[in-house]
């Protein structure tokens, strides 16, 4: 039998996903972090893996699903869809959204060899999924899994144990092996316009936010991390700023359709980070969806523009999924990039026929 008559659909799939297969995996498994540091690596769209020098390992909206696979509407469930979809009420039209995944799954959950806990600040499907619920509490049946209600209730409709589900809200503090995490206030009124309730909202009080979404201070040994999930510019960023303490964060960046405004802008970044008063603002989230995409680099340029005039007190670092942040070595980088190999070229003779070749 040939070859290619063995190939299948599931071989195929088998063979391919994840793209990165274990590489992530291993480079987080091997990296030993510095007294005084802690490690972060971007998974996709707000995904966050974080390593500190104790070797305590979080993950933040760890997320492998993917977003729309077909043009046959029918497929999807109403809220996913139709005009109960949270982008649909809000620019109050119903042209069905094409968020397609533009990124690969960059680390395997069902490959993960430690993990101390797993935090999601909200329900919205790019940062929760059943795959990585699974694949982590199945081989780590006791490991913490920590989110507003919205979130536990989902992970209890799936089959997590109580006993694993932690509900937390603004305010509260949890303690993992060496790190301690606060619970913050959110800004993502997006989330308000999600299901459950259907038809229209007016007259409609809504729920509390914080219920529905949190942002996370994460406080490790070696410096904090600020998660601000999905969350827009507020200018209660500034108190966030005043109350702790924060060294590098995250901000949801993207290219906001006309008639919608869903993510914050380069200028929105750059006002998150100044109130907060961090010494790092990385975007995030631009790369997640087709109709969201946008150039992280409006953001250099409008960090140049300013800077001086404002006397900025921090940087803006332009990651890429599946890259690696270090905390404090890389605070004054601004842009990352993969190790580009071969850097032992030239330290022996090459074997070519004729150095011509070179």
């Amino acid at each position: 039998m040939s070859y290619i008559s063995e190939i299948t659909k599931e071989t195929w799939y088998h063979a391919i996903f994840p793209e990165w297969g274990t590489w992530l995996n291993e480079e987080i498994d091997q990296t030993k972090v510095e007294k005084g540091a802690f490690a972060m690596w971007w998974l996709g769209c707000t995904g966050i893996w974080l390593k500190t020098e104790n070797d305590t390992n979080i993950a933040v909206d760890f997320w492998v699903g993917r977003g729309k696979w077909t043009q046959d509407w029918s497929k999807y469930p109403p809220h996913l869809a139709g005009p109960d979809f949270q982008l649909n009420r809000m620019v109050g039209g119903r042209q069905r959204f094409p968020n397609t995944r533009m990124i690969p799954v960059v680390l395997d959950p069902f490959e993960v060899t430690k993990i101390d806990a797993v935090l999601v600040t909200h329900n919205h499907r790019d940062h929760i999924d059943p795959y990585t619920t699974a694949a982590i509490h199945n081989k780590f049946p006791d490991v913490p899994f920590i989110g507003p209600k919205f979130v536990t209730d989902q992970w209890i409709e799936w089959g997590l144990p109580e006993s694993v589900v932690h509900t937390v809200k603004p305010g509260d503090v949890v303690k993992i092996k060496d790190t301690e995490i606060v619970v913050l206030d959110s800004f993502d009124r997006t989330v308000f316009l999600t299901a459950p309730r259907s038809g229209p909202l007016a007259g409609y009080c809504p729920d509390d936010m914080d219920v529905r979404s949190v942002n996370y201070l994460i406080k490790t040994p070696g410096g904090s991390f600020y998660h601000s999930g999905d969350s827009h510019f507020s200018n209660y960023y500034l108190r966030h700023g005043k109350q702790h303490q924060i060294d590098v964060a995250i901000a949801s960046f993207g290219e906001n359709p006309p008639g919608l405004t869903d993510k914050m802008t380069a200028v929105d970044v750059l006002r998150m980070a100044e109130n907060l008063g961090v010494k790092t603002i990385i975007p995030v989230h631009y790369e997640t969806w087709s109709c969201f995409l946008a150039d992280p680099r409006e953001i250099d340029v409008l960090y140049d523009m300013r800077k001086e005039r404002l006397n900025y007190q921090f940087t803006p670092f332009i990651w890429q999924v599946g890259g690696k942040f270090t905390y404090p070595d890389d605070v004054c980088k601004r842009h990352f990039m993969f190790e580009r190999g071969f850097a032992s070229a030239m330290e022996e003779e090459p074997n070519i026929y004729y150095k011509s070749f070179l």
